[in-house]
């Protein structure tokens, strides 16, 4: 029996740790604030050796969503990821807490966001990138032009979109704010591609009462100030964009079922379709107790503490 137990605890010992997914974060950071969410939620993720951010880059065309991304960045003792931001995108007020919260630090002179896109796909290895969408397709899209596009088919294995309604004939934000970008990426996407559709983040929601009780190791948390601005206390904000970044580190957990393979279409008009067989599209989906065990999945991650504050 001592032999046996002995054996065991060898086999378990020289097991190698799962590699963290190599993740890019491409988001409209203060249009809405689950997106600051889903950024604290993959930093949560890289403290526990299941991620690692290579790039954020940004869809919303203004200075303090930058400043807002470096500023989360920082906090979680991360400050050199590379950031990226769009050029001649389709939003550029402030949003209402970017500002707010990140308004005494320096504007950043970040780069286009072609830039550190092609420049981080490149340096990695082939198949290897799980590309978060939580925000318009712009980005990406503009990335499938000229050579970009064998770039992606080389580099990037999955693109995990928070895009699009699929229940109803109604448009999704994401979505009809760039429609044109979002017909291309749904087109042309040369790699596997699982969406977190409207209507799961709509029925998956943060408890407002967390942010009284989860954030108080530091005194003044980004993220706490982020959603106590971002709309009048208390409200429970819809995990749209969580949903994404949890699937994308921790697809095999059980939190999601997945639809069959097919294709998403968007028409003119900015609504989304889906249609089984024929292509390599899936759609997230989760029963009540899964979306119960998403709720404290997030809420635990987003207020781990960064190494610093342990």
């Amino acid at each position: 029996m001592i032999r046996i137990l002995l054996a065991l605890a060898l086999s378990c010992a020289v097991l190698p740790a799962a590699e963290p997914v190599r993740i890019i974060f491409d988001t409209d950071m203060g249009n809405d604030v689950d997106d600051a969410l889903a950024l604290a939620l993959l930093h949560a993720c890289e403290s526990r050796g299941e991620a690692n951010i290579l790039a954020v880059t940004i869809t919303k065309d203004n200075r303090w969503a930058a400043a807002f991304v470096d500023l989360l960045d920082t906090f979680y003792g991360r400050p050199g990821i590379p950031i990226g931001m769009v050029r001649n995108g389709k939003t550029t007020d402030d949003g209402k807490y970017t500002r707010v919260v990140a308004g005494k630090r320096p504007p950043i002179a970040a780069p286009d966001a072609q830039v550190v896109l092609r420049k981080t796909l490149a340096a990695q290895p082939d198949s290897s990138v799980v590309i978060v969408q939580v925000g318009f397709s712009t980005n990406l899209s503009r990335l499938l032009e000229s050579d970009g596009r064998e770039l992606v088919k080389r580099k990037v294995r999955l693109l995990v979109a928070m895009a699009g309604r699929f229940v109803d004939s109604k448009t999704e934000y994401n979505i009809v704010t760039d429609v044109p970008a979002a017909k291309k990426l749904f087109a042309e996407w040369p790699t596997p591609i699982v969406v977190s559709p409207f209507e799961l983040g709509a029925a998956t929601t943060y408890p407002a009462a967390r942010i009284g009780t989860d954030f108080r190791y530091v005194q003044d948390h980004p993220l706490a100030a982020a959603y106590r601005a971002y709309q009048r206390m208390p409200y429970d904000e819809p995990l749209w964009d969580p949903t994404a970044a949890l699937y994308a580190v921790r697809p095999d957990a059980g939190y999601f079922d997945l639809s069959p393979e097919g294709r998403v279409t968007v028409d003119d008009k900015g609504i989304t379709t889906f249609s089984a067989g024929g292509g390599r599209t899936r759609l997230l989906r989760a029963n009540p107790e899964q979306r119960a065990r998403i709720v404290e999945a997030v809420a635990a991650l987003v207020s781990q503490p960064p190494e610093r504050c342990r």
